[in-house]
C-alpha cells in the first residue's frame, strides 16, 4: 500500500514538473518578427524573371529583356522576336501602359503570347516601380 501511495505521489509531482516547464519554455520563447512585405526587386524575381532579364549581359529568355523598359517602343528591344500581336503595337511603354499590360496582356494586344497576369494592383505598381529604377 506504500508504494502505490509513493508511486501517486512521484506521478503526480513529475506531472506537475511537466507541466510548469511547458508553461516556462511558452513563457521564454521570443516572437518572431512581423514579415516584411515583399519589395519589387523581390517580386521581379519571383514572377517575371523566370522569362526575363532586367539586364542587357544575360542571354534573352523567352521575353525580352525589361532593362530600360519604360520609355522603350513597345516591340522593339535589340535581338528579341516578338510574336505577331506586336507587329502593329505603336505606343511607349508608361506606368499606365505596363499597368494595363501586367492586368491582361492579351486584351491589351491581340496575339501577345505572355501567359502571366497579376490581379492585385499593388504588386503591379511594385513591379513597375522597379522596372522605373532599371532606366
Amino acid at each position: 500500500m506504500y508504494m502505490t501511495k509513493l508511486r501517486a505521489r512521484w506521478t503526480l509531482a513529475l506531472g506537475f514538473c511537466s507541466a510548469m516547464f511547458a508553461v516556462q519554455m511558452t513563457a521564454a520563447q521570443m516572437p518572431l518578427p512581423a514579415a516584411k512585405p515583399p519589395d519589387g526587386a523581390t517580386l521581379f524575381k519571383q514572377q517575371c524573371a523566370t522569362c526575363h532579364t532586367s539586364n542587357t549581359t544575360d542571354p534573352i529568355r523567352e521575353g525580352p529583356s525589361l532593362y530600360k523598359v519604360v520609355g522603350r517602343h513597345a516591340g522593339k528591344a535589340d535581338g528579341f522576336k516578338y510574336s505577331a500581336g506586336f507587329a502593329g503595337a505603336d505606343f511607349v511603354w508608361d506606368d499606365a501602359r505596363l499597368d494595363a499590360w501586367l492586368t491582361n496582356p492579351q486584351e491589351m494586344i491581340p496575339g501577345a503570347v505572355m501567359a502571366y497576369r497579376q490581379a492585385k494592383p499593388e504588386t503591379r505598381a511594385m513591379i513597375i516601380a522597379y522596372l522605373k529604377e532599371l532606366n
